[in-house]
């Protein structure tokens, strides 16, 4: 029962109001719930872009401009805390109560993703030397190591480098997943032979960024976080007695000895950084590989200048953006890029429309591995929640498309 109540408080209100809402023809309702402006959201965005900078569709502010979506993301007077909480009505924070906390997860206190300061300063000061740009450097070997391992395997499955992978093969499962998932298990020192496990821990339990569940998907959801917890508090007690090179080592061992982290605090920054870091450089891979295939001229230019890699990767990050939104609410009345926003409210940022803001990008529904300011784009967020593992997503993103179609240069997709 309380899981049920947990469900209604998190997702089924906000589903109804969200189906009614796209009934009504709202289409940043649409755009959580329709398969069809789900799976091409851009267009829709230009409708949205036409209505002004700061789209209200009575129920939260929605942005795809560029500007304003970067002035909230990095402005102190705006929060992701209060999202499920205080700001509440207070009938559903008694219901909130009602349901109980439920399992850990990335999306829910205390870990960072719905943390303001002082909590995630500190959380994030933790955790952020793993992911400097010398520790990422130190990394890239080892990455490429893995890819030329994972690409030898699909080549013994039938993938030849004069043909293209064989249709039987799939990339995100046999490649762009377990990139990410064993590099970030090393890191954790996490047993690499369980990636696939994380993966299928993961799957589920990353349902829980997402705004709407059916009951049914958000008791897998729960179901995956609860085995992952479990896991992850097991290997801490290893971690104790058999202390590692690793930062989940490093975090144990401060909160244990300097008590910086308590042990709720030290479970959800752990599942926070195995699911944050595979799941959205698996989109990253995947749709890179799509957006090369497609544009075979895009693809000739990194084959004759391999030095364009880089950037190519922060153009699929803006073009075809991972995450495509993320949520803010007003701790006070505010103002943002000439826009006056009143305090408790939601602003979305529409975060793959922002980046194809033709205010910033130039013709900006080209796909363009050589443009020259990709990297504004806002893929990885903005301001202290902009993304820890920023520098590893695009190191990986480039070893692993870059190591892709040097072995299968005439790669072709077999389907969607």
């Amino acid at each position: 029962m309380r899981q049920v109540i947990r469900w209604g408080v998190r997702h089924g209100l906000m589903s109804r109001a969200t189906a009614r809402g796209a009934r009504a023809g709202d289409i940043s309702a649409a755009l959580m719930i329709d398969p069809a402006f789900v799976d091409n959201p851009f267009p829709h965005y230009e409708t949205i872009r036409a209505k002004g900078r700061l789209f209200d569709n009575g129920f939260v502010l929605n942005t795809v401009s560029h500007p304003v979506a970067t002035a909230v993301l990095r402005s102190p007077d705006f929060g992701v805390a209060g999202r499920i909480g205080g700001d509440m009505p207070r009938i559903l924070r008694i219901a909130q109560a009602a349901g109980g906390r439920g399992p850990l997860g990335p999306a829910m206190p205390p870990s960072m993703l719905a943390a303001d300061p002082p909590d995630h300063t500190r959380y994030r000061k933790l955790v952020s030397r793993a992911f400097t740009a010398r520790a990422v450097a130190g990394l890239r070997s080892r990455t490429e190591e893995i890819a030329a391992g994972l690409l030898d395997g699909l080549a013994a499955r039938g993938g030849h480098s004069d043909a293209g992978a064989d249709p039987g093969i799939d990339l995100i499962a046999d490649y762009a997943s377990l990139l990410p998932a064993t590099v970030i298990a090393e890191m954790l020192g996490a047993p690499v032979a369980m990636s696939r496990q994380f993966l299928a821990w993961g799957a589920e339990a990353g349902k829980s960024l997402d705004a709407g569940l059916s009951l049914r998907e958000f008791r897998r959801s729960e179901a995956g976080l609860r085995a992952m917890q479990a896991w992850m508090e097991g290997h801490f007690e290893h971690l104790r007695v058999h202390p590692g090179d690793n930062i989940l080592s490093t975090l144990v061992h401060a909160h244990s000895a300097e008590g910086k982290l308590t042990q709720d605090e030290l479970s959800a920054t752990a599942m926070l950084l195995l699911a944050a870091g595979f799941e959205t450089t698996v989109n990253l891979i995947g749709n890179g590989t799509a957006l090369l295939v497609e544009h075979p001229d895009q693809l000739a230019r990194l084959r004759a200048d391999p030095s364009m890699w880089p950037g190519a990767v922060d153009e699929i990050l803006r073009f075809d953006s991972p995450v495509q939104r993320t949520g803010r609410i007003a701790h006070r009345d505010t103002e943002v890029a000439g826009e006056r926003v009143a305090a408790g409210r939601l602003v979305i940022t529409l975060l793959g429309g922002a980046n194809r803001d033709p205010e910033v990008f130039e013709d900006p529904q080209r796909f363009d591995v050589g443009r020259p300011n990709a990297g504004e784009h806002v893929a990885f967020s903005s301001g202290i929640h902009y993304c820890l593992g920023a520098g590893l997503a695009r190191m990986e993103g480039e070893v692993g498309l870059r190591a892709l179609f040097d072995r299968f240069p005439d790669l072709a997709l077999a389907g969607a």
